[in-house]
């Protein structure tokens, strides 16, 4: 492996990554806090637009929600190169590529062309899948360059597994987690949870588990500091990473000890 990628937490399911010599973002969310429809946003993003700097790629899990797609990071689909992102998607937002589950796009690199593979999630059961709409996670692979695993919105472990399958040496993975859920739904989960999340990290026992998308909305049922917690009680604390706000972070490592 000749490649170490970065990641730095923007907030939420925002998440910079350098990679194979391109910068990706993940679900750009860089709105103030506030009332967001029927959402809370408790805190706002630690990385202006502006911090950043120049992002190829912008991996989208899903354009319909606010709390992964807001005002501010709609905008700044204009002035990147590639989008991908769902097929329904694709056809709402007229610069981006929709992509069907297993779809692949390749991009050059710095360093070596990186292929994208749209994989399958699932944003809560399927009874509801109708009114949450799609979703999609990503994959990433370069020659040199450890595989990574994107969640998005996924609440299936089912959905992670057929992944998994398919891409047996993922070395990172960032799991979408916080256990969402809304009124409208009641107790169903719309993204992991603690629970889900370490079952979803087994599927890969080498590689390096991050939650993500925990922190600065109000409608987790596990943020930051409960999903801590049940890994904690569960002796299992060292199976999971996080990062930091605003800390660019080398991957794959364990970047922050149990709190």
């Amino acid at each position: 492996m000749t490649g170490t990628p970065h990641a730095t937490l923007v907030g939420g399911p925002t998440i910079v990554l350098e990679y194979a010599g391109l910068t990706f973002l993940t679900d750009p969310t860089f709105d103030p806090p506030g009332q967001v429809g029927n959402l809370t946003k408790l805190e706002g993003p630690a990385l202006s637009q502006g911090d950043i700097g120049l992002i190829d790629v912008v991996l989208l899990s899903h354009d319909e929600h606010e709390d992964n797609l807001d005002i501010s990071g709609r905008a700044l689909l204009d002035e990147v190169p590639h989008v991908l992102t769902t097929p329904s998607g694709g056809t709402r937002i007229g610069r981006a590529q929709g992509m069907r589950r297993w779809d692949q796009a390749i991009i050059p690199g710095g360093s070596s062309p990186v292929t994208i593979t749209a994989v399958p999630a699932r944003h809560g059961p399927s009874v509801i899948k109708h009114l949450t709409g799609q979703v999609t996670g990503f994959v990433l692979e370069a020659e040199g360059w450890p595989t990574i695993y994107i969640s998005g919105d996924n609440s299936s472990v089912k959905k992670a597994t057929r992944v998994a399958e398919r891409f047996p040496d993922v070395r990172v993975a960032f799991v979408f987690a916080g256990g969402a859920k809304v009124e409208r739904f009641g107790d169903m989960l719309l993204t992991a949870d603690a629970e889900r999340t370490q079952r979803i990290g087994a599927l890969w026992p080498d590689a390096t588990v991050f939650p993500v998308h925990i922190d600065d909305w109000a409608h987790f049922a596990e943020p930051r500091a409960d999903l801590i917690d049940w890994f904690a009680a569960e002796g299992q604390r060292d199976a999971i990473s996080l990062l930091e706000r605003g800390e660019r972070t080398a991957l794959p490592v364990e970047v922050v000890a149990a709190s």
